[in-house]
């Protein structure tokens, strides 16, 4: 299997990459903010590699085979963050490589962890280039490129697949994948538009409400002020960033098929989708209650005030935060954190395992127990009013057992590293599901600054493998995948 006609559509990701970066660009010619020069080097350093890359693989290319897709996605999600660490690496004074590429990982798989402070002076054009690489990685520039880049053709669909979230993804919303992912790009940037707005109307500036726009859209929870939301302190601002999350926590596919249809229908029929809102409510009111008898807070109003904000903004993988719920009696944090770890739903921005995973688990434990007592029943995994088929269950299991040993040996390697075990734990957990804060030296009050080059390198590899949902990354390094 030659890797070759692969590196010349790499090649024109990175192109298209160089031309993404134009947007940071922009906003550093217009506010002579300082980050003209970085970001200038970083494009045409890009768009070179990337005309290279391409011109020498010119004879090489060829139609995408099914085992294509995989390679591509995993070398496109290695190297673009290297490019997008350049102009972070150039501007940003003592920012080492490692960091630089863990922070444009951060950004580009829309996990929200940041190893930098000193965000509110930092040159505007860097901050919006942090978010901005949210928005981009959030619903994946590989859709992005299937969507605009037709020569991809029977190829896109693997692609598609490789990249898209959830168990479900060999779905078709249209005829061609091509317009499957325009209409998802289509959606993301219809709700975006909305979203810009109603931050500005609530108290935001202009470039605050597109650079938070873009990781709450992205559920990546990048911030341009160390202090998150709170630097607003603003209850109008929270309650937009909330709504969004939510609409953001959802399968977009819903709302694609909702606008043809001309139909909210289809949205509360969703079995998922009323799980995620049922789910995210139950815990919002158990943490506000249990909040209110600890003393944590001694007003039902603030409770239930930073209760939802927080459970909705860790559940949904976006991890903003207004306080250190860090310092909250320990059972809150960690019930929000797993939330993290499955509440979203498939086809969402959000990462984790996805609520339809966590439904199917559930539903087969339940047929398990009824085979148990009735052995020659026959009891299908019913979801929706629609039976699921063994090879989805069996993807489903399969999943969940690679994802609690990647979770378990990456905690080990944290583990060996030296750090304690909370924040060995937590930063596994947030980092490979996405979420961003952990506790302990990564908590919301805190940042993954503190970690040596070792722990960092881990943590980068566990947020790419949680964005592609493991397989998609680990099949690699099977020797099965690599025969002919």
């Amino acid at each position: 299997m030659s890797p070759l006609p692969v590196l010349a559509l790499v090649g024109r990701f990175v192109v298209l990459f160089a031309l993404i970066m134009t947007v940071p660009l922009a906003f550093a010619l217009a506010g002579r903010d300082g980050g003209q020069r970085a970001f200038g080097i970083a494009i045409v350093a890009t768009l070179a590699s990337g005309l290279l890359m391409s011109a020498a693989t010119l004879r090489f290319r060829r139609e995408l085979q099914p085992r294509d897709g995989f390679v591509l996605v995993a070398l496109t999600w290695l190297v673009l963050p290297a490019f997008g660490a350049l102009p972070l690496w150039l501007a940003v004074p003592g920012l080492g490589v490692t960091n630089a590429y863990f922070e444009a990982m951060s950004g580009f798989t829309a996990t929200g962890a940041s190893v930098m402070t000193g965000l509110d002076a930092l040159p505007l054009s860097v901050n919006v280039w942090r978010c901005f690489l949210n928005y981009v990685g959030g619903l994946g520039i590989i859709v992005l490129a299937v969507a605009i880049l037709p020569m991809l053709g029977v190829g896109g669909s693997q692609l598609f697949k490789a990249e898209i979230t959830g168990p479900l993804k060999d779905q078709k919303l249209t005829p061609r994948i091509a317009d499957t992912a325009r209409g998802l790009w289509v959606v993301y940037f219809a709700l975006s538009l909305a979203c810009f707005f109603a931050y500005r109307i609530a108290g935001m500036g202009w470039a605050d409400a597109f650079m938070h726009m873009c990781s709450t859209m992205s559920l990546g929870g990048l911030s341009s002020h160390d202090a998150s939301l709170g630097f607003w302190n603003s209850p109008a601002i929270e309650a937009v960033a909330v709504v969004f999350m939510l609409l953001a926590g959802a399968n977009f596919a819903l709302y694609f098929v909702a606008w043809r249809t001309r139909s909210l229908r289809v949205l509360w029929q969703d079995v998922e989708l009323r799980a995620f809102y049922g789910v995210l409510a139950a815990s919002s009111a158990l943490i506000a209650g249990y909040l209110l008898a600890t003393g944590e807070y001694t007003d039902a109003g603030a409770a239930l005030r930073h209760t939802v904000f927080h459970v909705v903004s860790v559940a949904t993988t976006t991890g903003y935060s207004t306080q250190d719920y860090g310092q909250w009696p320990l059972f809150a944090p960690l019930l929000m954190i797993l939330l993290g770890c499955f509440a979203t739903c498939a086809g969402s921005t959000g990462g984790g395992i996805k609520m339809m995973r966590m439904l199917l688990l559930v539903k087969q434990a339940r047929r398990e127990m009824v085979r148990i007592v009735h052995p020659n029943v026959v009891n299908p995994v019913v979801l929706g009013g629609r039976a699921i088929g063994d090879k989805v269950i069996q993807s489903v299991i399969a999943f969940m057992m690679i994802y609690g040993a990647t979770q378990v040996g990456l905690t080990m390697l944290l583990l060996f590293s030296g750090l304690d075990a909370v924040t060995a734990f937590t930063a596994v957990v947030a980092c490979v599901n996405n979420i961003g804060p952990g506790l302990g030296e990564v908590g919301p009050a805190v940042n993954y600054g503190s970690l040596g080059d070792f722990q960092t390198w881990v943590c980068t590899f566990a947020m790419m493998l949680g964005r592609l949902e493991l397989l998609s990354v680990l099949v690699l390094f099977t020797p099965r995948f690599w025969r002919a």
